[in-house]
């Protein structure tokens, strides 16, 4: 009885490998045709439809994975979010000194907007949209991680005087908020904004406005 178990036991570990990565290569078709439709058609063309099509994949598979189109909608925006933030702690990281990593993340914000528009502008277009409070716990389980990653970064600095002493949210706002809001105004093609003249010009006026007494 126990040789038949532990033969057994082998075939249904591959068994349920094998599903695993048939149902994660089925969630990657899912979200990658939901970038290309937001790309193509933007917010008005995004539906569960065109989403399908795109795919390849069911409404049945869509609602199995994600639970509703707001859930594949609230992983898309996570993913985007994830590699927006990966990106600024990578620059962070290799930073010593305050003033050369807030100069890093402002410059990293703009390149990654720029080399990745869709998902910069799936981000943006998001922002009002009822799925992100309705998803913010699981939003926050990837999100979270990566902005205390960042304060922590930031916080030695704050502490020794060389960044301004305000709160985690408002030195947010300090450094995240000009280059967001660049990038907005780019993504809607607004008259006059150049992400290249903004990655010149933004990154040392931000440092000035959170520079410390001793930064």
């Amino acid at each position: 009885m126990r040789g038949g178990l532990s033969m057994a036991c082998p075939w249904a570990m591959e068994v349920d490998i094998g599903t695993q990565h048939r149902g994660t290569e089925t969630r990657q078709r899912l979200l990658d045709g939901a970038l290309t439709v937001f790309a193509r058609s933007g917010p008005s063309g995004f539906t569960m439809t065109a989403v399908t099509t795109e795919s390849g994949v069911s409404v049945g598979s869509l609602y199995h994975h994600f639970g509703s189109f707001d859930g594949l909608s609230a992983a898309l925006y996570s993913r985007c979010m994830s590699d927006l933030l990966d990106s600024l702690i990578a620059e962070l990281v290799r930073c010593r000194t305050a003033r050369t990593g807030v100069k890093a993340m402002a410059a990293a914000y703009l390149r990654w907007v720029g080399r990745h528009r869709a998902q910069a502008h799936f981000i943006h277009a998001s922002a009002y949209s009822g799925f992100l409070p309705a998803h913010a716990e699981e939003l926050a389980v990837e999100k979270t991680p990566r902005m205390q990653a960042m304060s922590d970064w930031m916080t030695p600095h704050v502490e020794a005087g060389r960044v301004v002493a305000l709160s985690p949210a408002l030195i947010e706002m300090l450094v995240i908020g000009p280059v967001a809001e660049t990038s907005r105004r780019w993504l809607s093609a607004a008259p006059g904004i150049d992400l290249d003249e903004a990655a010149k010009v933004l990154p040392e006026r931000i440092w000035q406005s959170v520079r410390g007494e001793h930064g």
